[in-house]
């Protein structure tokens, strides 16, 4: 922290827009004279430096007086408007140099969700690469950034992918295949399930490509208990298949007289027919009463587990679904229209349209001639085409991203990834010149800008961290897989609200609007929401809900098992809404639990924890941050007796969730200015660098101008020279 305060001495000797040498002398040159170089800073060996040789220590000056984490608390510190100067007197300097272009990547490979959402846009099929593929690696918060090499293993995976792919895609399989469906254990199956006719209750849904029409054979098995018995069976209850909400099977189900379980399995299998492409599979009972299992004096909403709230009717554990059995060929199927359109029978006409959409760019006859072979060698034309597809979707240009150039092609192809996770469309790829600003304004009004929801805001949101998330069961009773799914919900509708309205990114703190459905309305103690249908609802003023930080998801994923942790949930502030994380712990600091009586209320025990020397820097900044969401417990319900005081590092004070919303929103710049790092780090693909931060504050400035609006940051990115790579100067970028 005084590391700053000498440097911006050391500014104020050599730079002609150098703030007050008077505020310096007062709050810096006691720690930084030639005797005294607290944090390792001597000024004399800095006084004929030029400020860019040293552009990142300046940048992250920037950013800590930004934050007011510096000169720290108990020190002499400037009012609000010494601060201001010295930032203006930096940011000035900084600004004023040209911007220096900084290599991405050379290569990256595509991610699993890229690889999923390229696939469905470029042969219509729905793929599931989660299932397929390991976990891509996480870095700088975003798993497109390390994406570069292509272990054996992992290519085998990419091989075997391709083939099922081209097959579902062209529908040449006649060998029956199986495919088994597992419903998560811990997913109650009691209430009706989004997707499934009304008056039906539990059960899955399932979206499955049919290769080939024919006869399908579709094996349905219940959950069971530990003693492999199955769950819930009282009574009698009817079971439905169904296939695209149509009923194709029925079946009673009921307690087995000789305990013969496996036999109640082996009923609940049914053959029909069903025509080539995607389709949806439903399986569900009808309901059959209303059975309640009372816990403090309230009903549990779970029903999962055998001792801590057991199933109240049997629930689905596997579907398996088998065929074609006596195929009768692809028929008319969106993946055979796009791929064959209008009849071709011309090799080349169907694959050069392919390739352009997979390689990104214009493709040559050499090109066409790497893939002819595989429709030559074959004694089909179809079976060549599959054999082709799968060779493209392992094709170098396929898995690997090269964007460097300034390009129209390589520019199109890194817009679409950044904005849709996917392919180019025609548009991108036809346009010459390359209108960004156009550009992207018109595809942030595709639905496939919903890949900003599920992939940018699932990770700096820690959204992909909900699936990990076990509460104790003990103290949580009613957490389940449905509530998770519930809560993730919610904050991506927010998220969606705000880029499909193109909305003030102000809306994500705070809102008097929300999205709900009954089951997460149970969960807030909002009445008056009923079904499992999300919709969105107006807040009173003295609600609790509403921003980011009043959301179940983010208060769940910031917690412990068994707790709250404001250390967590202040570091979560810190690092993903003001872009000031503090550094890592040293490794020599002892755990909490342990050395601190655990009997002490949690706040006096960080009170103690913040005694020890090697703690108190980064817990002085983080605790009291996390203590303002202490209303919410570990999985985000209210609670009204709880000391939620708290206060950032500029000594300001603030009580509760809505204190912390109007201190942010207040000094809008730092969070405005930590989306939008986030946004261009995982626009880069790189980690952001001091000679970035210039065209950062450029973007930010440019949002202040236009209400703080979503699209604005996201032209200010795709036109800023670090995207464009051609100095702004390309349509659509501002001058």
């Amino acid at each position: 922290m005084t590391r700053t305060c000498a440097l911006l001495l050391a500014l104020s000797l050599h730079a002609p827009a150098a703030p007050p040498r008077e505020l310096l002398q007062r709050y810096c040159i006691d720690c930084h004279d030639a005797e005294v170089t607290k944090g390792g800073v001597d000024l004399e060996a800095l006084l004929g430096d030029d400020i860019v040789k040293h552009a990142s220590t300046w940048e992250a000056a920037v950013k800590q007086l930004s934050a007011r984490h510096m000169p720290p608390i108990g020190k002499k510190r400037p009012d609000e408007a010494g601060y201001d100067q010295l930032i203006t007197a930096l940011t000035k300097e900084l600004d004023a140099q040209p911007p220096k272009a900084i290599a991405g990547p050379a290569f990256r490979r595509l991610t699993r969700t890229e690889y999923q959402n390229a696939v469905r846009d470029l042969l219509a099929v729905e793929f599931d690469a989660k299932a397929a593929f390991p976990t891509d690696e996480i870095s700088h918060g975003f798993d497109n950034i390390t994406v570069g090499d292509l272990p054996p293993a992992l290519l085998d995976r990419y091989i075997s992918a391709a083939q099922k792919i081209a097959r579902q895609a062209v529908g040449t399989s006649t060998q029956p295949e199986i495919t088994a469906i597992r419903v998560r254990p811990d997913i109650t199956q009691e209430y009706h399930v989004p997707g499934l006719p009304l008056g039906t209750r539990g059960g899955v849904l399932v979206k499955h490509v049919f290769a080939q029409s024919g006869d399908y054979e579709v094996q349905v098995r219940l959950q069971r208990d530990r003693n492999e018995q199955v769950e819930g069976m009282r009574g009698q209850h009817q079971l439905q298949i169904l296939l695209n909400r149509e009923v194709k099977s029925e079946f009673t189900v009921q307690p087995a007289k000789d305990k013969n379980y496996e036999m109640i399995d082996a009923r609940l299998k049914a053959r029909f027919h069903v025509a080539s492409g995607q389709h949806e599979l439903g399986v569900t009972f009808l309901p059959n009463g209303s059975p309640v299992l009372e816990r403090l004096r309230q009903p549990y909403k779970s029903s999962y587990n055998l001792h801590r709230h057991p199933r109240l009717n049997p629930a689905v554990y596997q579907v398996t679904i088998t065929g074609p059995l006596e195929a009768e060929g692809a028929g008319d199927t969106p993946s055979r229209r796009l791929i064959f359109g209008a009849s071709k029978t011309d090799p080349e006409a169907i694959l050069r349209p392919i390739l352009r959409r997979a390689w990104r760019r214009e493709i040559s006859d050499a090109d066409l001639e790497r893939v002819l072979p595989f429709v030559r060698d074959t004694k089909t034309l179809e079976s060549g085409i599959e054999s082709a597809l799968a060779a493209i979707l392992v094709s170098r240009e396929f898995l690997f991203r090269t964007e460097q150039k300034a390009e129209e092609a390589a520019l199109a192809s890194k817009l679409a990834f950044f904005l849709w996770s996917s392919l180019p469309d025609d548009e991108l790829l036809s346009l010459r010149p390359l209108n960004l600003e156009a550009q992207a304004r018109r595809m942030l009004r595709d639905p496939r800008a919903k890949a900003l929801v599920t992939n940018f805001a699932d990770q700096w949101l820690y959204m992909r961290n909900l699936d990990a998330i076990t509460p104790d069961a003990r103290l949580f009773p009613d957490f389940d897989h449905n509530l998770r799914e519930s809560l993730r919900t919610e904050t991506s509708l927010l998220f969606a609200d705000v880029i499909e309205n193109d909305r003030s990114v102000l809306d994500l703190l705070r809102t008097d609007r929300t999205w709900l459905d009954e089951r997460l309305a149970a969960h807030y103690g909002i009445p008056h929401i009923h079904g499992s249908r999300f919709r969105e609802v107006k807040l009173d003023p003295q609600s609790q809900r509403g921003g980011l930080l009043r959301q179940g998801s983010i208060l769940t994923v910031t917690s412990y098992a068994t707790r709250t942790s404001p250390v967590i949930r202040g570091h979560w502030i810190l690092k993903n809404l003001l872009a000031t994380e503090p550094p890592p712990p040293p490794p020599d600091v002892p755990a909490l639990d342990g050395v601190i009586s655990e009997s002490l209320p949690i706040r006096e025990r960080l009170a103690k924890h913040r005694e020890m020397a090697a703690c108190a820097s980064c817990h002085n900044l983080m605790d009291p941050v996390g203590f303002a969401l202490e209303n919410y417990d570990a999985i985000g319900r209210w609670r009204a007796q709880a000391d939620a005081r708290g206060g950032f590092a500029d000594g300001s004070e603030f009580e509760g969730v809505s204190g912390i919303e109007a201190a942010l929103i207040k000094r809008p710049v730092p969070f405005v200015t930590a989306l939008t790092e986030k946004l261009m780090t995982y626009a880069l693909g790189r980690g952001l660098e001091a000679n970035d931060m210039p065209a950062v504050r450029k973007i930010v400035s440019r949002a202040k101008a236009n209400g703080w609006k979503f699209s604005e940051i996201i032209v200010g990115i795709v036109t800023s020279p670090a995207f464009a790579g051609d100095g702004g100067k390309r349509m659509g970028a501002e001058e």
